[in-house]
């Protein structure tokens, strides 16, 4: 498995993934703004994906540098068959050795605790587990889960 920056020809990859979550999130593969948001960050080099050397996505993720020293996590979601190998991880310590500078810190939106996906996709533990902490409640999901945002502070990188 390898962690690359993500090009034109991972779009049906992206929509593949989504199709595996919408269930959680929402409708997402027939819908326009997804289509336009994996682009944008498909032309900004901002999309990062897992492959091996079969077909298809193992993982996907669009980060957003634009509002920096304040990053986010906009979109991560590992395949169904992939889950449990540490590919989240991978994409997440790349995103952050590639587009983060402390000090800072970086957002994520997830479900909130009284999500059905909160302990079905294991989101919130898997933020937990990289050092994210549980911050204030946010809008509601497209399919009215309740969201929440996690905060990861980044310090600053020593000199030298």
């Amino acid at each position: 498995m390898r962690i690359r920056v993500a090009d034109e020809h991972d779009f049906p990859g992206f929509l593949s993934l989504a199709s595996e979550v919408e269930h959680w999130f929402g409708p997402m593969v027939a819908e326009s703004g997804f289509h336009d948001a994996v682009r944008k960050n498909l032309r900004r080099s901002t999309a990062l994906v897992a492959v091996s050397s079969g077909p298809g996505l193992l993982g996907g993720l669009l980060f957003g540098t634009s509002h920096a020293p304040t990053y986010h996590v906009r979109w991560l979601v590992v395949s169904e068959q992939a889950r449990g190998q540490g590919i989240g991880r991978a994409l997440m310590a790349d995103a952050m050795r590639r587009y983060v500078r402390g000090p800072g810190s970086v957002e994520v939106v997830t479900f909130g605790a009284d999500h059905p996906g909160a302990s079905a996709s294991g989101a919130r533990a898997f933020y937990e587990r990289l050092g994210f902490t549980p911050a204030e409640a946010t809008d509601p999901g497209p399919e009215g889960g309740s969201r929440q945002v996690y905060r990861l502070a980044v310090p600053p990188k020593p000199f030298g």
